[in-house]
């Protein structure tokens, strides 16, 4: 069967989700003979631009629009990430960082923490964090990037993401996909016209008259869901029971306090603060539940405990954790926020478009618009939301805080099937197991369950092979190991300088 191409595309809304769409389907579906591309935005709507925090995979997006890394980090003002630093998550006064990259160095076929859990049943009371190069190097503020020609040598080991203004990375990409052939149209959608018996969205009518009709739509209109919710109504699936936190307060400041590569995650009374140093600005928010607290308060609380002076009004979001029931529903497929959201406490906002976008590529539709492929990519699309929520749900219900009403009824939280399956291994043995290839991988649940308190009930038989002293021993190389690459690294600011990614000074924003 030679069923019909799709021609026109038009994606609805811009930001960060609709040029990273449109510069994506352009780059790898552009020689299609017949096939345009149109994103309509306006720009009396605003977009919520505070994702600025993103994970390794990124670097994969990047490469595949062929951007040139030194250039992308300077049009966006991007510093690097080798991780999250978590702080009063567990207690307050404690801290650990979720590295990007990889603990230690696996022994006799076994994963590294068995031999670390077995150190701390020696009297060895070392923190994860010291055997992780991404995590000794942030909080050291340095940054190198991985010696991908030497594999043997540890600094081939460091995973990194970026930090960078997402309004910016949306014009960078819009810049790159209007060369790819992507004409923008400035306008409010006013109407959505449908066919009167599939139910197929159309086309839609601007405020200025426009008319725009399309065979595949793209959902990229953040929170109102214009097509995918709005229009064809597709139920939203509420995961407030597992995630109590629904408003955010987001603000920007000038630089100041340390400058690690690291994006932070403070606990607070009724949710957790984030902070994100960019070179030209740092970026703060306060997501909290608004069950246990105020706006006034959140406000007040976020503002206290900036490092720099505000450089904008407080921006109030409300938002539900959760997602459409179905992404993709008849010829509209939503991406990014249209589709469905989860607290950027592990910054996957951004991947979830990006593999939304990948895996539309992989089922892209003919004009038959099989419900097999749409099937699949609703299947696919559950299960990224499902993985992710799990680990976040962690974070919450592993706790030692009863110090607010909150925080005691986060550590009441029933965990999901997956999450409770994860813990009762890791409490029974040690063991991390990590499901389908998900997108959290094992060095991931490892830190999060060290790091908030969760007791591995036991190690792997095989770390018995090598005798007490052996274990101490290894121990203790590998920490020197660790410690000797970070002091060969520089600063993250003299690494840019050095590679031309760094903005000019007068650019910067400091107190």
């Amino acid at each position: 069967m030679n069923a019909a191409p799709v021609q026109r595309v038009v994606i609805v809304g811009g930001g960060t989700a609709g040029w990273m769409t449109a510069a994506a389907l352009s780059r790898v579906l552009g020689e299609m003979p017949g096939l345009s591309f149109t994103l309509v935005e306006s720009d009396a709507i605003g977009t919520v631009g505070v994702g600025e925090a993103t994970i390794p995979q990124i670097q994969g997006f990047n490469a595949m629009l062929g951007l040139d890394e030194n250039e992308f980090v300077r049009q966006t003002h991007a510093t690097y990430k080798l991780g999250i630093e978590f702080v009063d998550w567990l207690r307050k006064g404690h801290s650990y960082v979720h590295p990007f990259g990889t603990y230690g160095i696996d022994m006799l076929g076994i994963d590294f923490h068995h031999f670390w859990l077995r150190g701390l049943a020696l009297g060895d009371s070392t923190t994860l964090d010291e055997y992780s190069i991404a995590a000794m190097a942030g909080k050291a503020g340095k940054f190198l990037w991985p010696d991908r020609a030497n594999p043997k040598s540890p600094l081939s080991k460091i995973g990194y993401a970026f930090q960078f203004d997402a309004g910016r990375y949306a014009r960078f990409l819009r810049e790159r996909a209007e060369g790819q052939g992507v004409t923008r149209v400035e306008g409010r959608i006013v109407n959505v016209e449908q066919h009167g018996e599939s139910g197929f969205v159309t086309a839609v009518s601007l405020d200025n008259g426009a008319r725009l009709e399309g065979d595949l739509f793209i959902d990229c209109s953040g929170f109102r869901s214009l097509l995918l919710g709005q229009t064809l109504e597709v139920p939203f699936r509420d995961w407030t029971k597992w995630l109590p936190c629904d408003r955010a307060v987001a603000i920007p400041c000038t630089l100041g306090g340390d400058a690690e590569p690291l994006t932070r995650s403070t606990a607070r009374p009724a949710g957790w603060q984030w902070r994100i140093p960019l070179q030209h600005r740092i970026g703060n928010g306060h997501v909290y539940s608004s069950a246990h607290m105020s706006s006034d308060q959140a406000e007040a609380l976020l503002l206290d405990n900036l490092d720099g002076t505000p450089l904008a009004d407080p921006n109030h979001l409300r938002f539900t954790a959760g997602h459409r029931e179905r992404a993709w529903e008849k010829n509209v497929v939503a991406l990014g926020l249209a589709g469905g959201f989860l607290e950027p406490l592990e910054s996957t906002a951004i991947h979830l478009v990006q593999s939304g976008i990948a895996r539309l590529l992989t089922y892209w539709p003919t004009m038959v618009f099989g419900p097999k492929e749409r099937e699949r990519f609703n299947r696919e699309s559950e299960q990224d939301y499902l993985d992710i929520r799990d680990f976040l749900v962690l974070h919450y219900m592993a706790t030692e805080r009863d110090d607010s009403e909150f925080w005691r009824d986060c550590r009441a939280l029933e965990p999901p099937e997956g999450l409770a399956e994860k813990l009762a291994m890791f409490e029974s043995s040690g063991r991390v197991i990590r499901e389908h290839n998900e997108l959290f991988t094992e060095t991931s649940w490892l830190s999060v369950m060290v790091g908030q308190g969760v007791v591995a009930g036991d190690f792997h038989p095989a770390s018995r092979l090598l005798d007490d002293d052996e274990i101490l021993r290894r121990l203790v190389h590998i920490r020197e190991v660790v410690a000797s690459a970070v002091s060969q690294m520089p600063a993250q600011d003299e690494f840019l300088a050095r590679n031309g990614s760094a903005i000019p000074d007068d650019m910067r924003r400091s107190a």
